[in-house]
């Protein structure tokens, strides 16, 4: 894979990864909260971006890049995979005749979204997200679009049911088997689940499998080959079975999901960064097995109390 568009010293690491032809993955490490990846394919005239990124700094990088990959080309679509702000902050910053497409989930939770205006105190140090206003897709789908860019043929895919969230959408690029996955996978991290279903997500990794993808671009973490993605996928669902079982002990044992936490061994998943998810996850599995919602402030304050202080940005 070659390099292009790296950016400067501000963003040590960040490059423009050429994965199959036509095809870019941006890729930011290490891809802690709030530091993503995104990427670009063209075809024809034109350039399809994947996702934002958090900060007025890290899009205008991102952006900068793809220009520089594809001078000639104009950026007429773009597609957020879920409605996290690390992937959608930098929306804004699109021009104003990009198409931006999403799920109808995903642009219904982007607008109820007021971290930009105020930024909770979970995380520290707050982010410099810059002059980044909320921009919402225009286009939604409910369960899949194709968009053709030249002879390139480029497919939008929800799994039908709630996974990392209820309007989670991967880009299928069928001519060389690359895909997009957002945050349903997360290589090298603890994955995270806090607004969505364990269930899901297990169900997400089999239907993923299915497309046999070359190339794998996840929302954090490296990029994969075909050997890879089944590791993780394998990493992936051992991982969520965990949590269910530990939650399903926690609510025999009447337990809160902090004590859940708390009481679990964590000792197969130390390799993993980010391990204060575990807590979020628990969360969702309670809410999954018992019925009641995830009160998101009270999943991130049980996740900073069990970590001791608030959750660190390097943004």
């Amino acid at each position: 894979m070659n390099a292009i568009g790296q950016a400067g010293p501000a963003l040590p690491g960040c490059r423009l990864l050429e994965v199959a032809d036509g095809v870019h993955a941006w890729v930011q490490p290490d891809g802690t909260w709030w530091i993503n990846n995104a990427g670009c394919v063209a075809g024809g005239t034109s350039v399809l971006v994947v996702d934002t990124c958090t900060t007025e700094r890290r899009t205008r990088a991102f952006l900068d890049a793809v220009t520089a990959a594809h001078p000639s080309r104009s950026l007429e679509f773009a597609v957020n995979t879920h409605h996290h702000g690390d992937h959608t902050y930098g929306n804004s910053l699109l021009p104003g005749s990009t198409r931006l497409i999403g799920h109808e989930n995903m642009r219904a939770g982007l607008l109820k979204d007021t971290t930009l205006g105020s930024f909770p105190g979970f995380w520290e140090p707050t982010p410099e997200f810059g002059d980044l206003t909320l921009r919402a897709p225009e286009l939604t789908i409910s369960s899949g679009m194709s968009i053709h860019l030249g002879d390139r043929r480029i497919e939008l895919l929800h799994p039908g049911y709630t996974a990392h969230t209820d309007g989670d959408v991967i880009v299928w690029i069928p001519d060389v088997r690359v895909v997009f996955t957002g945050d349903l996978l997360f290589p090298g991290h603890t994955p995270m689940i806090m607004v969505g279903s364990p269930s899901g997500a297990i169900d997400c990794l089999g239907w993923m499998a299915s497309l046999r993808p070359a190339v794998v671009v996840p929302g954090h973490g490296e990029v994969l080959d075909a050997a890879g993605f089944a590791e993780t996928l394998a990493e992936h669902e051992r991982y969520y079975r965990f949590v269910l079982a530990e939650s399903r002990r926690g609510l025999a044992e009447g337990l809160t999901p902090l004590g859940v936490a708390r009481s679990a061994d964590l000792s197969d998943w130390t390799h993993l960064l980010d391990p204060e998810r575990f807590v979020l996850n628990v969360h969702a599995a309670y809410a999954e097995l018992n019925g009641v919602p995830v009160v998101r402030s009270a999943a991130l304050a049980d996740a900073v109390a069990w970590l001791g202080h608030p959750i660190v940005t390097r943004v």
